[in-house]
């Protein structure tokens, strides 16, 4: 077995990505403090074809190095747009029939490998900050909270960590189900 070269791997350019068709996914930073994580969740939204990302409060927004330095040019591929107040984000999506999930520990919460996509649905997937989680307005107006199953003695993951875990568990779903 070989390693594949850069010039093998048959990656979109810029333009390419823009008008491909997405998957119906958007990602919701809820106060997110690091740089780096911001960048990760760009990269992996690159990766995988993500609709849109909203940086709400105090996420950071590109042109940043610190976030350059981990998202290595997906801020020019993937549509990005800041809000100040995540409820404000969360309203607007679910007025254009959105369906909010909120990534967070919490009674009643769904596990990963049990929550099921609904053909022809769009969801919002909320990441919270690293120390505060989703805020608890935000996981109220949630349609579904989705808890990533963990069996160690740590109880959290780091977000870039959980956004990719979630990211490509529901994308396959999403394209298993058509």
């Amino acid at each position: 077995m070989r390693k594949l070269k850069n010039s093998e791997l048959d990656r979109l350019s810029i333009d390419d990505f823009k008008e491909a068709k997405k998957t119906p996914l958007i990602i919701v930073l809820d106060n997110i403090r690091s740089l780096n994580n911001i960048g990760s969740v760009f990269r992996t939204s690159d990766a995988f074809l993500i609709e849109k990302i909203y940086l709400c409060g105090i996420t950071a927004q590109p042109p940043h190095k610190d976030i350059h330095k981990t998202a290595l040019g997906s801020t020019e591929t993937v549509d990005w747009k800041y809000a100040k107040d995540t409820m404000q984000v969360v309203d607007n999506l679910k007025a254009e029939g959105v369906k909010i999930c909120s990534i967070e520990q919490a009674e009643n919460a769904t596990m990963l490998n049990d929550f099921s996509v609904e053909p022809s649905t769009k969801y919002a997937l909320i990441f919270g900050n690293e120390v505060k989680g989703v805020a608890q307005n935000v996981v109220s107006a949630s349609d579904a909270v989705i808890e990533i199953p963990q069996f160690g003695s740590k109880h959290s993951l780091n977000i870039s960590v959980s956004c990719g875990v979630v990211v490509w568990d529901l994308f396959s779903k999403l394209k298993n189900s058509n």
